[in-house]
């Protein structure tokens, strides 16, 4: 019993909303993608609440938990688990985009994924959901933020299988960056120490309030540099 209601609060912890944006919305920050930003949402503890506190700025978080880029049933689609769906129109000097472990895990188990990575992005970083997806918000106006692979701390973990497929996509991502100065990858492979749980909450997938926290500090930290170089 016990332990069922420690998943039910941390199902309530994690929960997180798709933020309406209205026309006079002020924000020129948008934030799209899974569960490693919509975590904490709730609790204003979130990646997108940390980059708000360290610019000082609002940010419109669009992100929902569960979200993958293949998603085929509309209205649930529409309602934000499709990633490509959560975009709205806006003056979006900034997008913060993560996703793909939903389609991999959910996908294909963490096990011969490779076709599924390859229609999420190629080995180039030139094609696929992802690049095509990327171009579309480049074409926008709006400099990108790639956020990679949240690592484990190293112990037990339902998504440890996953590791070589999250490092196959950061590759990936990273040579997509590389093909645009408007395009930004944010490695966190360096964010968890081993054996450090503090990042992670209990189910040792999601980030920690502190794991969000940090994570939002370096997604503002590409931004502050970014824009310090561009005066």
């Amino acid at each position: 019993m016990r332990y069922l209601l420690t998943i039910s609060a941390l199902l309530l912890t994690l929960t997180g909303c798709t933020e309406t944006v209205s026309r006079d919305a002020p924000a020129r920050i948008l934030a799209m993608g899974d569960s490693m930003l919509a975590v904490h949402g709730a609790t204003g503890q979130s990646v997108s609440h940390a980059v708000e506190r360290s610019l000082g700025e609002d940010v419109i978080d669009r992100s929902v938990m569960g979200a993958k880029y293949f998603y085929a049933l509309p209205i649930s689609g529409s309602a934000g688990l499709n990633i490509r769906k959560q975009y709205v129109d806006g003056n979006w000097d900034w997008v913060v985009l993560n996703g793909g472990g939903n389609d991999i895990w959910f996908g294909c188990g963490c096990g011969r994924c490779d076709n599924r990575i390859d229609r999420l992005i190629s080995k180039d970083g030139k094609r696929g959901t992802i690049p095509g997806f990327v171009s579309d918000l480049r074409q926008k106006g709006s400099q990108v933020i790639l956020v990679g692979y949240l690592r484990t701390p190293g112990v037990t973990s339902p998504i440890e299988g996953c590791r070589d497929e999250g490092d196959e996509m950061d590759r990936r991502l990273s040579r997509l960056s590389k093909l645009d100065r408007g395009v930004h990858f944010l490695s966190l492979a360096d964010v968890v120490p081993h054996g450090d749980r503090s990042y992670h909450t209990v189910d040792l997938i999601h980030p920690s309030a502190k794991g969000s926290t940090e994570i939002g500090k370096r997604v503002a930290e590409i931004i502050r540099k970014t824009e310090a170089r561009r005066r």
